[in-house]
């Protein structure tokens, strides 16, 4: 973990896409996590937008189309692999199925976006023999939407930590004067309700 963070600080654009393929192949770098890291980088200036984008982009289609080759190469077998049978059971490939007989490539299109079935869908869009164009069109345009949610998320969220950060010193200035205020507002209290029994 320590090295993986030393090469995202050391080589920001090929950290970022060695996460993707790292999250892509089971280990523990989920997708989502990944993408806000990047927008936080973005808004730090570590990386530039564009770039960042063209690497993170490329990322998620070769991520992607890597599970949906691998539905391919072995059909509904997938469930019986040593590693993807974790990945997706006999009978959710079977739902899943049924589900691309009657939407097609909608279900790539809106599966990307639900956190836990989305390797399936990638996974089943292969075993389902569904074309590789058509599986391509449908990753790439959810893809924009994942990547202009999720990197926007961490973005404007590096924003706020510049923002804190700027604003630290007038913030202690206004807490010490309010604390000030509060002190003074409660030995004036204490003075006058000590002077009232007094009176009494």
């Amino acid at each position: 973990m320590v090295e993986i963070a030393s090469l995202v600080e050391t080589f920001p654009y090929l950290g970022i896409f060695l996460l993707l393929l790292l999250g892509d192949i089971g280990l523990p770098f989920p997708e989502d996590t990944t993408l806000i890291l990047s927008g936080f980088l973005v808004a730090q200036d570590v990386v530039k937008l564009l770039p960042a984008f063209l690497v993170i982009y490329s990322g998620l289609l070769l991520t992607d189309f890597s599970l949906y080759l691998v539905g391919k190469k072995y059909g509904r077998r997938v469930v019986e692999h040593r590693r993807f049978r974790k990945i997706i059971s006999p009978e959710r490939l079977s739902h899943i199925e049924a589900k691309f007989k009657k939407w097609g490539m909608f279900v790539v299109f809106v599966g990307r976006h639900i956190f836990g079935i989305r390797a399936q869908v990638f996974l089943a869009a292969g075993v389902t023999g569904m074309s590789a164009i058509k599986f391509l069109i449908a990753d790439a345009a959810s893809a924009i939407i994942t990547i202009t949610v999720m990197v926007g998320i961490g973005y404007f969220g590096g924003n706020s930590v510049q923002a804190l950060k700027k604003d630290a010193t007038r913030i202690e200035h206004i807490v010490i004067i309010v604390v000030i205020l509060l002190l003074a507002a409660g030995i004036l209290f204490r003075h006058f309700h000590n002077l009232r029994n007094t009176r009494k």
